[in-house]
């Protein structure tokens, strides 16, 4: 037996949850209350995060976190502490400020100056540019608060018909005499670009951060938070002390601080930057370099993205070795684990602003890969159109449904330190009308993609009402569906120990599209990842660099680490780096087969000839390009499939993890309104089994499938998923057989009498009354205004003839809990609201009642929650009972 399955089967899996645990600097009893209300609800970790703490570092920080660790200890528990005094990371809790300039933040800027030649004589006051705090109404150099470095001072010539830059350049730089340019305007229009070293610059809000691209600079956020922690707790590290949590570093070069498209390009916007970066774009560039820094911000056809490619490529990996790389060896080297996420919101994850350039390189330090999902950036059945934020924006929702989670597993599956581990901050800032049900969507939506690792946002120890991104999971014990949170706790955890410890199958590789965005025109990853997926195919996404140093043909078939591919696909790039050109050959040559997806490259990123590679890649048999819309059908015809699915299922999501004995299937209908009825066809051979995670039961599957495969029915409801099972593990384990529901029902169109009680006096209810009809009881006339649970009791004549039934009840809004004459019958927390219920029901009169259990949404009407179509409250029906009866 799988000792996998069986410590799920007996209760035993292990914590997968570390919710963010916020602190204010709260009394002792309020502390160890909610640490109390984290574990009974099924929790084995925690992360502490700082909401503010009003002495991060101080006595009472440091009193708070003794407290903190002595509850965990006593629990057994493991504790994460969430790296700075506030998010974003990178403020080392103040301490940039007090150090050296050269540790502080730079930045690369630009200024131009239009001129017209011949002009011989002529002069420009380059100092006065360079100067701060300048602009019109405070135009004299004596109201300057400071003066930028100087890099460069170099002219091109523009066309005259157009204005547009030509490629003809003059560096004047040498010709600069304390602070004025001296220069014979030769004849035509030339704009001249003054670049600088800026100590100003980027969003206010990280005026004071580390520069990430400084190593010492980083050292500040070592020495300030990770030092004396461990110098307090050095000797729980690796026990209790799990480890440090970063939140979203990232550039913050933008005055605009959320700007996601904010990259090389957007012009007057300072750029990251740092010591190292003049030599670093010399060997890259050449010893002109100077003469080509104008264009990071303005375009000169193909030189501006050899430029900007040669810049972001020097960033990103500066950011990685000097941020994520040197924390990571720090914590490792003690024991400790490092784990958190970048932003990769609308695609930021490969830019600039608040972005750290690239989303695997920035993360590969890490323990865990991560990834966070806030702010309704996904939302059932919006994984097409885009959807309204409550920060203003809208959101790019084929990155936030198809691209993000995979991101972040990939690298969970292909960096070995990972061991297969992808965490996801979830369920924050989605307003109080986010319960369980869209929860367990969101959590679905993840697991089927093997994310097996999640951080709930969050507890806070603040008194009710917090107004800081609600949902909170107790929130005071105001929250009336706390009581079922452990429920999905426990779901949690069964899934993601059974796909964690083992290997991820895919048949497709997709490549990353960082580079190719860089260097001109280019596809996004999750473009073709999207069309896969509406195809049950699924995949992994790889960056350039595993590509290239991690990655081998073995079998006509790519691996990278524990995985492998039976096909490379990479989306359109005009440009890709001349070393992944070179190694798509050779990756054909070896037998891999390629496709480009809407063509091949043109050039390289670099601006070297790569003519003959490109030739070879056109040639070869191994190579096709093909259009997106034709990705999937050619994988199918090519057999690069793992299942089968009988007809299009664009809404089916899927999932398949092998252990030595057991292989796991998951299946998740992400439809918001359609019910989801198909056959499947795994890979496997012999009996497979439905594994029911919230009833910790499986039950037995039949096979309808042709030789070969093992073919199964299912049928998803909106929100239902399904884990299959196969395998010699399961081999002399007990499963229910199959249970058939009668196509007749009794419905219930009796009378109901409500009661009503809130999360304070639950279990005491007061009645409300009696209702002839189920309805929706937020409308108007009757509890516009109530959170909290609608308590249904009828009576009903049951004919006697099976003690077996299906309950159905209909809408449900949201979580449902049913007792059958007197008796536990079951609990929902989403739809298909429907319970099998055993030996409970009898002939003659029987007594149901159905408490349901809304959000704090009616009573809060919180900002985040406007932003969100309600749901109705209660109730509605049909409720109906089918006898059900054993499958032969």
């Amino acid at each position: 037996m799988s000792s996998r399955l069986t410590e799920v089967l007996q209760g035993k899996q292990h914590n997968y949850i570390l919710p963010f645990l916020w602190q204010h600097g709260e009394e002792e009893a309020v502390i160890r209350e909610e640490i109390t209300r984290v574990h009974e609800s099924g929790i084995g970790a925690l992360c502490v995060e700082a909401r503010p703490h009003p002495d991060f570092l101080g006595p009472k920080w440091w009193e708070d976190m003794d407290i903190i660790m002595d509850e965990a200890r006593k629990r057994n528990m493991k504790v994460w502490l969430l790296d700075d005094d506030h998010f974003p990371t990178g403020h080392a809790a103040g301490k940039v400020k007090e150090a050296s300039e050269e540790l502080q933040r730079k930045f690369l800027g630009e200024r131009f100056i239009d001129t017209l030649g011949p002009a011989k004589g002529s002069s420009l006051l380059i100092d006065t540019l360079l100067m701060t705090g300048l602009r019109p109404t405070f135009s004299l150099r004596p109201y300057a608060g400071g003066i930028n470095k100087l890099i460069s001072v170099v002219a091109v010539r523009r066309d005259p018909a157009n204005g547009r830059l030509l490629s003809e350049t003059v560096d004047l730089t040498e010709l600069v005499r304390e602070g004025t340019l001296y220069w014979d305007i030769p004849e035509g229009y030339w704009r001249v670009f003054i670049v600088s070293e800026n100590r100003e610059g980027g969003s206010i809000q990280q005026e004071d951060y580390l520069n990430p691209l400084v190593r010492n600079s980083v050292r500040i956020l070592l020495d300030t938070v990770y030092e004396p922690v461990f110098e307090r707790y050095k000797a729980d590290f690796g026990k209790t002390f799990a480890g440090f949590f970063s939140d979203e570093p990232g550039f913050y070069n933008d005055k605009t601080t959320f700007d996601f498209n904010s990259r090389p390009g957007k012009q007057g916007v300072p750029l990251p930057w740092s010591s190292e970066m003049p030599d670093l774009l010399e060997q890259a560039l050449g010893e002109g370099y100077l003469a080509q820094l104008h264009l990071l911000w303005h375009d000169a056809g193909e030189q501006s993205d050899i430029v900007r490619y040669t810049y972001m490529n020097i960033i990103s990996r500066l950011y990685a070795d000097n941020f994520c790389n040197q924390i990571g060896e720090w914590c490792r080297a003690r024991g400790v684990e490092y784990i958190g996420h970048v932003l990769e919101d609308n695609n930021v994850h490969a830019r600039l602003g608040p972005g750290t350039g690239h989303f695997f390189r920035s993360l590969w330090g890490q323990d865990m890969s991560g990834l966070d999902v806030v702010l309704w950036q996904i939302v059932p059945g919006f994984d097409q159109l885009s959807f309204r934020q409550p920060t203003g924006g809208e959101t790019d929702s084929e990155f936030y449904h198809y691209g993000l989670a995979k991101l972040g597993v990939s690298l969970g599956h292909i960096d070995p330190k990972k061991q297969g581990r992808t965490m996801c901050e979830v369920y924050g800032a989605y307003g109080w009308t986010e319960g369980l049900k869209l929860m367990k969507w969101l959590t679905d939506h993840m697991l089927v993609r093997g994310v097996n690792h999640f951080v709930p946002h969050a507890f806070t120890q603040k008194a009710f009402p917090e107004p800081d991104c609600p949902p909170h999971m107790y929130a005071g014990g105001k929250n009336p569906q706390y009581r079922y949170y452990g429920y999905l706790n426990q779901y949690i955890n069964r899934i993601s120990h059974l796909i964690s410890g083992g290997t991820h199958v895919a048949t497709a590789a997709v490549v990353y599209h960082a580079e190719a965005e860089w260097s001109g025109n280019s596809m996004y990853f999750h473009q073709p990842v999207k069309v896969l997926m509406q195809h049950q195919i699924d995949c992994e996404v790889i960056p350039v660099d595993v590509l290239l140093e991690a990655s081998h043909v073995q079998d006509q078939k790519l691996h990278v680490h524990r995985e492998n591919y039976s096909c490379l696909i990479v989306p359109y790039a005009e440009a890709l780096p001349a070393a992944v050109i070179q190694r798509l050959v050779r990756l054909a040559e070896q037998g891999l087969p390629i496709r480009f997806v809407g063509g091949l490259p043109e050039r390289s990123s670099e601006g070297g000839d790569v003519s003959a590679e490109l030739m070879m890649l056109l040639a070869h048999p191994k190579v096709k390009t093909v259009d997106l819309d034709e990705l999937a059908h050619d994988q199918i015809a090519e057999g690069y499939y793992d299942v089968r699915v009988q007809q299009y299922e664009p809404y089916l999501r899927n999932y398949h993890y092998v252990h030595d004995d057991l292989e796991v299937f998951m299946f998740f209908n992400e439809s918001p309104n359609q019910i989801l009825s198909t056959t499947v066809a795994l890979p496997v051979q012999g009996d497979v089994y439905a594994y029911n995670a919230f009833l910790n039961k499986l039950s037995c599957m039949d096979i309808v499938g042709q030789s070969g495969t093992a073919t199964v029915e299912i049928v998803l409801h909106p929100y239902e998923s399904i884990v299959l099972l196969h395998g010699p593990a399961l081999n002399g384990l007990l499963a229910e057989p199959m249970r058939i529901a009668a196509e007749t029902s009794l419905e219930l169109n009796g009378e109901w009498i409500l009661s009503l009680s809130d999360a304070d006096h639950y279990p005491l209810f007061k009645e409300w009354g009696t209702i002839a009809a189920l309805k929706n009881m937020g409308g108007p006339d009757d509890l516009p205004e109530f959170s909290g649970t609608l308590r249904y009791e009828t009576e009903f004549e049951w004919d006697g003839l099976s003690n077996e039934v299906l309950l159905e009840l209909g809408e449900v809004y949201e979580t449902a809990e049913v007792w059958m004459n007197g008796e536990h019958a079951g609990l929902n927390l989403c739809p298909p609201y429907h319970m099998e219920i055993v030996g409970l029901i009898r002939k003659g009169t029987n007594k149901l009642v159905i408490e349901v259990t809304n959000t704090l949404a009616k009573d809060q009407r919180d900002f985040l929650s406007s932003f969100s179509q309600q749901d109705p409250s209660g109730l509605l029906g049909p409720v109906k009972i089918r006898a059900i009866a054993k499958k032969v």
